[in-house]
């Protein structure tokens, strides 16, 4: 028996039986499983058969990867210099120049090290995180339902299938209702596909619609997908990141190629230099004139960066993405769970009533029978959590059919029989929208209806409608009597403390904000309005259903928009990713731009960024002229003259009046020494890159959040934001009045207390405008809730502010 399951798994193993289109029964057969599932232990055998459920990625070679970072415009240059210094560089009579061979060799080896290692760091802090992600299953063993890894699948397995699962395995659907099921990243097929009992479903497919248990018939690389990605090589694609390189390194290849023209010209033709001189010549020009670490700085840059994004609880699958992050200019973000809390209840005094002998609690009860008591999702905990006991919601019927919510009907439904009577019902909740559609009702109705979504709306709160029916057919398929509408209940949705601030901040930073909901809004003045001009303009999409997400990000990218797409909770996360990344882009810019006088730590730029190369190349060649004369001209300062002689000797023994260093002289010419350096920064005095950019740096003051983006000092923004703050009120005590000279200290105390008077007497104007603000808008009343939960509230904070005035 034992050699006959064997022999059955190897033939499933080497895909010798279509276990997709043979019948239900002969699938448990050659499986050798049943609907209770496997035990732990046959699972255990059958994975050390078939492996674990995941692709094989294709392990790199380290050499080859190694090699690599040799691989690019700028290490082409070096590598021609090394075979110059070994095999042209032998005239003269004299040896092969061993020592520049060697240090180019020595400096290649030295960078392609360090992105090497760099690199495997980033990759292995971003593999640590996520496999804290990996994808999770519900399957069936030793006949308990428990949640596992997606990994260790195994054929014959039965799992469980809902709303918005991504299919782990190919399998096929046991019986249920039909799904909905999303095989776009398989076959390109735009709309879902419906799948009935006994169709098969492929793995990375996703649920649309339905909910169904599935035994699984293939893993790992033996899936439908896992085949398909079999014949494609596993690569990573730099992407942008090596276009720019390239053409950087291009531009400076170009350059050099006409300094070798001119220079071998003027030696050998007018000069008439000597074969090997020239050559030494040549080879300084290759050597110097090319950035050989440029592109292990940018990649190393990016290689820490993707590791401190890591700790910050961001991956980033592709270095790449850190360019990417820091030019994003859209942010689009989900409401519910991501804006807001998810955690819904109901007020039970604003419940509506549209039938006949019903009560509010009948509403509620009504509402909590469409819901599911187990695996339930925020709406269904809201409706069963408002019945005193949870049973409830089962008490005194038998359940036969439950539909469950899906994007498109948005609404759920039960069906079941009144144990008191035998009478079959059916009860549904859902969006107001498709309730009414569902019960038909006449317009006076539907009028009444909006006019009480509206003024829950006005006050924040959703709407769920409720409607129910008999089903003399007593059948879960028949369509049963005229639905009828039953009530309207208002759900809140209290928004997150930090959302507030975190668009605020991404505001700040440049990026745009677009909420999508599913939400209706009532709001019908944009009609008339073009498409791309309103995705453009607009703050936020209701009424969206899920392929409206797509389009509405695939416009934005075509209006030349970087756009990012969240739809988790820790929205703050994504500022604090976005802070840095831009603090690491702008490193590799100052480096692109040679800024060797630049400090390390950087200020993220206020708004996105990107690579802009016609920028770099004007930057590049303003600044290299620069230096080049500047070169020139302290050499013949330094060899015709005596300046700098007479300049350390003035700094020296000079005996002015006014020189405050009498004493220590030597000292004073070793600073005057050591300073020359900054005569760099009067490189700034060019302007090169303002012109270029649609943006003045100049006037730009930069948030206490940008600052120190990526230090690691505990509580350090609080100190930071108190300092700042001292930093305002001297700067506005200095600005209300000009002091003139030198008058009694009674003065400057009356003109500090009048200071404080107006900066109050302004606080005070604020705050009673917060106030009122607070009690007549919505707006204000969500604030309020939202500082409340932080602990804020501007009666505290008015009479903090008195007590302040009266110590002063």
């Amino acid at each position: 028996m034992a050699a006959i399951i064997v022999e059955n798994l190897l033939q499933i193993k080497t895909e010798t039986v279509d276990l997709e289109n043979i019948p239900m029964d002969e699938v448990f057969t050659f499986l050798k499983c049943s609907k209770e599932g496997l035990s732990s232990n046959e699972a255990q055998t059958r994975a050390t058969m078939f492996g674990p459920n995941k692709l094989e990625e294709r392990k790199e070679n380290k050499v080859l990867k190694f090699l690599m970072f040799m691989n690019n415009p700028l290490s082409w240059v070096m590598e021609i210099a090394a075979v110059m210094a070994i095999a042209l560089a032998n005239g003269d009579n004299r040896p092969p120049d061993w020592q520049d061979f060697v240090g180019i060799v020595v400096l290649l080896i030295l960078n392609s090290t360090i992105s090497f290692i760099e690199e495997n760091n980033a990759g292995s802090a971003a593999e640590a995180l996520m496999a804290n992600l990996a994808p999770k299953t519900k399957v069936l063993r030793d006949g308990r339902w428990s949640e596992e890894d997606a990994a260790v699948l195994v054929p014959g397995d039965i799992i469980s299938i809902k709303l918005g699962d991504i299919i782990p395995a190919d399998a096929r659907l046991l019986e249920g209702d039909a799904l909905k099921i999303d095989q776009s990243a398989l076959t390109g097929e735009c709309l879902p596909v419906t799948k009935s009992p006994g169709d098969g479903v492929y793995s990375g497919s996703t649920c649309k619609q339905g909910e169904i248990e599935a035994i699984v018939i293939a893993t790992g690389v033996h899936t439908f997908f896992g085949r398909a990605a079999h014949l494609v090589d596993s690569t990573n694609q730099v992407g942008h990141f090596q276009k720019v390189l390239q053409a950087i390194g291009n531009f400076c290849i170009g350059t050099i190629v006409v300094g070798l023209f001119v220079e071998v010209i003027v030696m050998y033709a007018v000069q008439h230099r000597r074969y090997r001189e020239g050559i030494d010549n040549l080879l300084v020009l290759l050597i110097g004139g090319i950035p050989i670490a440029m592109p292990t700085v940018l990649s190393v840059t990016m290689a820490i960066g993707s590791h401190r994004l890591s700790l910050q609880g961001a991956i980033t699958k592709r270095m790449t993405a850190i360019e990417e992050m820091a030019g994003m200019d859209v942010l689009c973000s989900d409401k519910t769970g991501t804006l807001t809390l998810n955690k819904l209840s109901v007020d039970r005094s604003l419940v509506e009533i549209f039938a006949a002998d019903v009560e509010k609690d009948d509403v509620i009860l009504f509402a909590a029978r469409a819901s599911r008591v187990e695996n339930q999702d925020a709406i269904d905990a809201a409706m069963v959590g408002m019945l005193s006991d949870p049973k409830e919601a089962r008490d005194g019927i038998e359940e036969v059919h439950f539909f469950p919510f899906n994007p498109v009907d948005k609404r759920t439904a039960l069906t079941y029989i009144d144990l008191a009577d035998g009478i079959w019902h059916r009860v549904s909740k859902g969006a107001p929208e498709q309730i009414l559609a569902l019960c038909n009702c006449g317009d006076n109705v539907k009028n009444l209806v909006h006019t009480v979504i509206d003024k829950y709306a006005e006050r924040g709160l959703r709407s769920l409608a409720v409607a129910r029916q008999q089903v003399p057919e007593k059948r879960k398929e028949s369509l049963g009597e005229p639905w009828e509408f039953v009530g309207l209940l208002p759900l809140l949705d209290p928004p997150r403390s930090d959302s507030s601030d975190t668009i605020k901040h991404a505001l700040d930073l440049g990026v745009n904000v677009k909420m999508i909901t599913g939400a209706k809004s009532k709001d019908e003045a944009t009609a008339s309005i073009p498409v791309d001009d309103l995705i453009e303009k607009a703050d936020g999409f209701a009424g969206v259903f899920p392929e409206h997400k797509y389009e509405i990000v695939k416009k934005l990218q075509e209006m030349k928009h970087i756009c990012g797409m969240t739809g988790d909770e820790g929205s703050s996360v994504i500022i604090s990713a976005v802070l840095t990344s831009r603090a690491i882009f702008q490193r590799m810019k100052n480096y692109t731009h040679y800024h060797d006088y630049r400090k390390g730590r950087v200020k993220p730029s206020p708004h996105p960024d990107s690579w802009k190369l016609n920028e770099i190349f004007a930057t590049g060649v303003v600044y290299g002229a620069y230096m080049a004369v500047m070169t020139v001209v302290f050499f013949w300062a330094m060899r015709s003259t005596d300046f700098f002689s007479v300049a350390t000797l003035i700094a020296v023994f000079a005996n002015f009046a006014v020189c405050p260093h009498q004493r220590n002289r030597m000292g004073l010419g070793r600073r005057h020494l050591a300073l020359q350096p900054r005569h760099l920064r009067s490189l700034d005095l060019f302007r090169v890159r303002y012109p270029l950019r649609n943006v003045e740096r100049q006037g730009l003051e930069q948030s206490p959040a940008e600052q120190d983006s990526l230090t690691t000092k505990k509580n350090y923004g609080e100190g930071r934001s108190a300092r700042r703050s001292g930093r305002r009120r001297s700067a506005a005590c200095t600005a209300s009045y000009d002091p003139p000279s030198p008058r009694p200290a009674a003065g400057a105390a009356a003109a500090t207390r009048s200071c404080r008077g107006d900066r109050f007497e302004q606080a005070k104007r604020r705050a009673e405008f917060a106030r009122l603000r607070e009690k007549n808008t919505l707006r204000g009343q969500l604030e309020s809730s939202a500082r409340r939960s932080r602990g804020i509230d501007i009666n505290t904070w008015s009479g903090r502010r008195s007590a302040t005035r009266k110590r002063a």
